[in-house]
């Protein structure tokens, strides 16, 4: 009998799972904006990640202080969930390598994430990978520290396939304001702000392609920033405008306003989560074959849905029924 057997253990036998990560991510700079960040997961919990960044954050000509403080917040007692990463300089920048050397060096054991920025393909995404691999093997690190990689520029468009495809990639993130400016000025400026960002065509076609190279190849899609910072309201409608309409799973935060309004939006429809967790459950004690529930026939291609739908639901730290919260995480309390 397999009726006490996880989701986990039993969907995903000819498959990647597919990565489940918060749904927001929230950028800090510098140390005072990291300590907030990091004060704000403590009393939120680890519904949104912190990407502590090296490449707008850190001065020109102390990135190599800036990056010690990096992997210092990183290895701190105030990282209780394991969930901060660091984005390091693009691969033009002559402290790039730096960077890694530093931070996987020095919190490699403890790094979520590393994030690749400006990439202008398949190319220089694997070249930063390799480089990845090298200094985690000299470090002696047993684990793959998963990639993020920056869709902005022309030619990662192109190749957005390409780059989901490479290994160790877990999210491709869309970088609005710098695919902008790499137009010379033919898309206007409402283009990066709603409503334009999600109505120009071109930023359209850049949303859907990056979108469906994503998901196409197992890893999340994570949109851009919204520039409004007070009125709340605007930031939960355009997560919620990325999640319904273009497909995304993640979103970026540049404020500690947005963060909670991005989980909210992001989360699943309470009524769907509810029908998810009956379906598992019932799956569950068939032994994970075929059911009938509600007047409709499910298998493993629909549990592997709801799986995954639950699975957001926890992440944005919704209230999941208590027979699935109790059978499906309480590995995870």
């Amino acid at each position: 009998m397999t009726a006490s057997l996880h989701p986990s253990a039993v969907l995903y036998r000819e498959a990647r799972p597919f990565p489940s990560l918060p749904a927001c991510e929230h950028y800090a700079g510098s140390e005072k904006l990291i300590g907030k960040a990091l004060a704000l997961q403590q009393a939120l919990g680890p519904i949104f990640d912190i990407t502590c960044d090296c490449e707008d954050g850190a001065p020109a000509g102390a990135e190599a202080r800036h990056a010690e403080m990096v992997a210092a917040a990183i290895n701190g007692a105030d990282n209780r969930f394991g969930r901060v990463g660091a984005r390091i300089h693009d691969i033009t920048h002559p402290h790039w390598r730096t960077d890694l050397e530093i931070i996987v060096g020095d919190a490699g054991k403890r790094l979520a994430y590393l994030t690749l920025p400006k990439v202008a393909g398949r190319q220089d995404a694997q070249t930063m990978l390799m480089a990845l691999s090298a200094v985690a093997k000299n470090c002696g690190l047993d684990r793959q520290i998963p990639v993020h990689v920056l869709i902005e520029t022309h030619g990662a468009l192109r190749e957005a396939n390409d780059v989901a495809a490479l290994p160790g990639v877990e999210t491709l993130d869309f970088g609005l304001m710098d695919f902008v400016s790499g137009h010379h000025g033919a898309i206007p400026a409402s283009a990066m702000k709603s409503p334009g960002q999600f109505e120009h065509p071109l930023i359209v076609r850049a949303k859907c392609e990056i979108a469906a190279a994503a998901l196409g190849h197992g890893v999340v899609p994570s949109h851009n920033v919204t520039t409004e910072l007070h009125d709340t309201r605007v930031v939960f409608d355009d997560a919620r405008r990325a999640r319904e309409q273009f497909g995304y799973l993640r979103m970026w935060s540049i404020h500690p306003n947005q963060v909670q309004p991005i989980v909210e939006a992001m989360r699943p429809d309470f009524a769907e989560v509810d029908e998810a967790a009956g379906i598992l459950l019932a799956a569950q004690a068939a032994d994970w074959g075929p059911i009938r529930h509600g007047g409709r026939l499910h298998d493993r291609a629909s549990y592997r849905y709801y799986w995954e739908l639950l699975l957001r639901a926890q992440a944005t730290g919704m209230d999941l029924p208590a027979a699935a919260r109790q059978r499906f995480f309480a590995a995870t309390k």
